[in-house]
């Protein structure tokens, strides 16, 4: 159905004139009945009765007139939700309780204004797909894998190293320092369900923290969520896990669990912003602007990522 006769006779309806109507369009009178005798013939039913004070609807016209006026409003949103002005921005953040979301949040509170649909995709082959097509705007990774360089449209920049920290239970060896340096932790067995998943930027990350520093990561196990694994940490003294300092946890307070810095040097997960070079969005360039004044320069003293992070 063409939305240019429905639009017309929708303004005819309204102004119970075709003369009316048409200035209203910026068309001709002629050009408004032939538009109505079309979407007449399209329908099979007559919309108008011409009477000595104008057009009056017919019963089928009155019956047609509240989905013709929906029709509109459909193609409107249709038309906003590709608006680059108008949509929301979408953004990858990998997990709802990680730093990524963190950093969504504070955006969020800074700029209120600026409406927001946040996804999780799995992987950054996933993320750079869906920049390159228009599904998301901008997707927070670590970048890049060793051999697979970000396509020459996909821009980056860093905007937060995230130390990782010790998570262990009342009764770990190391329950009670204060801080670890990462030489300490050669022997102890770190449990990490679910980490090695070929191909992705995390698994990479660890793997290159095993080979630098000599630790020991067991990946065994199904991954049940962070429930889970938290409630194994607190009752398995023989186990610790590595965590972002700003990954937001709750755990039942008997849990006695324990977060503890990682220094000499510190580990930190590199998470760096991605875009599109040509991706318009004007709220995009806001959210870049917001990063760069609220993150810390990349690669402080006395911390440790690895050779392949951008």
């Amino acid at each position: 159905m063409d939305l240019d006769t429905v639009r017309t006779f929708v303004a005819a309806a309204d102004a119970r004139q075709f003369q009316e109507a048409a200035a209203e369009l910026a068309v001709t009178q002629q050009a408004v009945s032939k538009r109505i005798a079309a979407l007449e013939r399209n329908l099979g039913v007559r919309l108008f009765t011409r009477t000595p004070r104008g057009a009056e609807l017919t019963i089928d016209g009155q019956a047609f007139l509240p989905h013709a006026r929906e029709l509109l409003r459909v193609a409107e949103r249709a038309v906003a939700s590709v608006h680059t002005g108008r949509r929301p921005l979408r953004v990858d953040v990998i997990a709802s309780r990680s730093a990524q979301s963190g950093l969504m949040r504070g955006f969020h509170r800074a700029h209120p204004e600026i409406e927001l649909d946040v996804v999780m995709l799995f992987d950054v082959e996933a993320a750079v797909a869906a920049i390159r097509s228009g599904a998301i705007d901008a997707s927070f990774r670590a970048v890049a894998a060793p051999g697979r360089p970000l396509p020459e449209d996909i821009e980056s920049v860093r905007v937060l190293d995230e130390p990782l920290q010790l998570l262990t239970g009342p009764a770990h060896a190391l329950a009670g320092a204060r801080s670890v340096t990462i030489a300490q932790l050669v022997g102890h067995r770190i449990w990490m369900p679910g980490l090695i998943v070929p191909g992705t930027e995390w698994a990479a990350y660890y793997d290159d923290l095993v080979a630098e520093f000599g630790l020991t990561i067991e990946a065994t196990g199904p991954n049940f969520g962070s429930d889970a694994l938290l409630d194994t940490i607190a009752d398995t003294p023989a186990l610790a896990t590595f965590m972002g300092e700003q990954t937001r946890l709750v755990w039942p307070a008997g849990h006695g669990l324990r977060r503890i810095p990682v220094t000499d040097p510190t580990p930190v997960y590199p998470h760096s912003l991605l875009w599109h070079r040509d991706n318009p969005h004007p709220a995009l360039a806001t959210l870049r602007a917001h990063l760069a004044a609220t993150s810390a320069a990349p690669d402080a003293a006395g911390t440790w990522v690895p050779d392949w992070v951008i």
